[in-house]
């Protein structure tokens, strides 16, 4: 075999070339590796202190504890370290207790199982409840292996140490190695609903100036809705995520002018208010068409002027990348002239309905009145998300 083909089957080579490739990762991809290199890094210095330095008789319980600790935030590494340390805690002490006066048969087994089971169900544990019962059973066989009852107490002490070594170890990596700054996905968040609210508007927009759509077409606009509704709470999830990260975090001393995560919010709020009056428009167009003659193509073009204008504001939000770079940087004057642009679509319309030969707009059999009321209420979201974006920079500055 070749120098060349060594290195290709190489462990060693493997591990450098990923090393090599994690800057050129994107998104996920590149989350994946680095929590996959915080975690063996972890792991491995948590080893090292319990079997080389402690030299615990049980060093495996501190890599595991390590590894439960790389958690997605410095947050919930604190978080799940305190459960993890208190549901261990009660499974040792619990097990020590039950060898130390009951014995080490299978039914004493199966008592320290059932307790520590029933111990690990208690709501403030949350997701480490099982915790419980993996030290216990780890601590009962251990404790089967010791020839003197007397080494109870030391041993179970040690164990704990141990967990409380690898927990640390664990929080340690997260916290000083990289620890992770959730903004870049709740940036492409709001983007991503907001591509998703441009292109349905400017569907809904260009249909309208060709004229009245039929019913099958705004009920495919409404299923839309639904499903831009969904990723509106994922959107939200992602929010939560991004403001959690920026608990407990070193990385927020050098991100200061980017930590806008509760104007994130505010404009996802926006954002989901606007999906539910598109949703509305589209039930009105379907309905009308349904029950009344079709509007006239003049008036549905103006509809479809002020729907194709509100989807030019959508397009700022979607095209902003500045949430993603060293500052914060939203694009206030571009929105504020699409926001304008809609003011006027709206007052063309509103006047135009208005007007002594216009629509009735109090017909329910057509979709005036609603166009107009949703009309009203997308332009005061698209002024809330003006005033949020203007505000933020005000604070950045």
């Amino acid at each position: 075999m070749d120098r060349d083909t060594e290195e290709s089957v190489s462990p060693t080579a493997g591990v450098r070339r990923l090393l090599r490739r994690i800057p050129a990762f994107g998104g996920r991809g590149r989350e994946t590796a680095v929590l996959l290199l915080k975690a063996t890094l972890a792991t491995t210095l948590a080893w090292i202190l319990a079997h080389h330095v402690i030299g615990a008789a049980s060093p495996a319980f501190a890599p595991f504890a390590a590894l439960m600790m790389v958690e997605i935030t410095v947050y919930r590494s604190l978080l799940r370290s305190l459960r993890m340390v208190g549901a261990v805690l009660l499974g040792i002490a619990l097990t020590t207790v039950l060898v130390a006066f009951v014995g080490l048969g299978p039914v004493d087994f199966a008592l320290a199982a059932l307790l520590a089971l029933a111990i690990g169900r208690w709501r403030r544990l949350g997701d480490q409840g099982t915790q419980v019962g993996t030290a216990a059973f780890f601590a009962f066989a251990v404790f089967s292996g010791l020839n003197d009852t007397g080494e109870l107490l030391g041993q179970a002490v040690e164990i704990f140490v141990v967990v409380l070594v690898g927990s640390a170890t664990g929080v340690t990596v997260n916290l000083l190695l990289l620890p992770p700054l959730r903004l870049r996905g709740v940036a492409r968040a709001v983007t991503s609903l907001a591509g998703g609210l441009r292109r349905l508007c400017e569907d809904i927009g260009e249909t309208l100036r060709e004229g009245h759509p039929d019913r099958d077409t705004a009920e495919e606009w409404r299923s839309r809705t639904e499903e831009l509704a969904r990723i509106a709470r994922q959107a939200r999830e992602t929010s939560g995520v991004a403001w959690e990260s920026t608990f407990y975090n070193p990385r927020r001393l050098f991100h200061r002018d980017r930590l806008h995560v509760h104007d994130h919010d505010r404009l996802i709020d926006s954002l989901e208010r606007a999906i539910h009056q598109i949703a509305s428009v589209a039930r009105s167009l379907a309905r009308g068409r349904e029950e009344a003659p079709s509007p006239t193509p003049a008036m549905t073009a103006r509809c479809g002027d002020l729907i194709l204008a509100v989807a030019g504001a959508w397009r700022v939000l979607e095209d902003w990348r500045g949430s993603e770079g060293p500052t914060w940087d939203p694009p206030v004057e571009r929105f504020h002239e699409a926001v304008e642009r809609v003011d006027r679509c709206e007052r063309e319309l509103e006047e135009a309905c208005r007007a002594p030969d216009g629509p009735p707009v109090d017909d329910p059999g057509l979709p005036y009145g609603a166009l107009l009321l949703e009309a009203s209420r997308l332009n005061d979201e698209l002024d809330h998300v003006d005033e949020v974006l203007r505000a933020s920079v005000g604070r950045s500055r």
